[in-house]
């Protein structure tokens, strides 16, 4: 992580804002996470590497117990709940920053709920998938700070948080597949 971390979020933003307007095609970026491991005889329990390969990160994660697991480490579930948690508050603190809105707490929860009936083949009507997420934002500005602002503060980070979005509307997942056995490749 770098430990120059610069509190003025203009200054890291406008020259990006300049720049993407002359070269749109830079403003595409990849983000991109890869398991390691998991051919080993534990089906319950893996790790995952969030960010560009050189990154040391490692997530360790577990399955549900719901699905047969042992909930004794994060599931995928958690993460996909905790991607969305860490977009919303980073998007809400830059978006404060921004705005000049000085902020004395805030915490972001989310909960997603699912009926596993769908996964395990329970019930084949029952969706695959979360059916429900909920974000539940715990804010407070200094007092001076009008309402209304920190009313458009969190409507602009619910407007811009990519993660949100992309789970509010939907992405379009490719998978591709390499094997020895040509047979499984689409």
């Amino acid at each position: 992580m770098n430990t120059q971390i610069s509190l003025n979020v203009r200054d890291r933003q406008t020259p990006l804002q300049q720049r993407y307007l002359v070269n749109p095609d830079q403003a595409l970026i990849n983000d991109q996470a890869r398991t390691s491991g998991g051919v080993e005889t534990d089906p319950f329990h893996g790790t995952v590497h969030p960010g560009k390969p050189d990154t040391s990160v490692a997530l360790h994660f577990g399955i549900h117990s719901a699905v047969g697991g042992y909930h004794d480490a994060p599931n995928p579930g958690d993460i996909l709940c905790a991607a969305l948690a860490a977009c919303l508050d980073s998007t809400l603190r830059i978006i404060a920053d921004r705005l000049g809105v000085t902020l004395q707490s805030l915490e972001v929860a989310v909960m997603g709920e699912v009926d596993v009936r769908g996964t395990l083949m329970v019930d084949r009507k029952v969706q695959v998938g979360f059916q429900q997420m909920r974000c539940r934002i715990d804010i407070q500005a200094e007092k001076q700070t009008d309402p209304r602002l920190v009313k458009k503060l969190i409507t602009a980070a619910e407007h811009s948080c990519v993660t949100l979005q992309t789970l509010r509307s939907g992405v379009n997942v490719e998978t591709s597949v390499n094997s020895r056995d040509s047979s499984l490749m689409k």
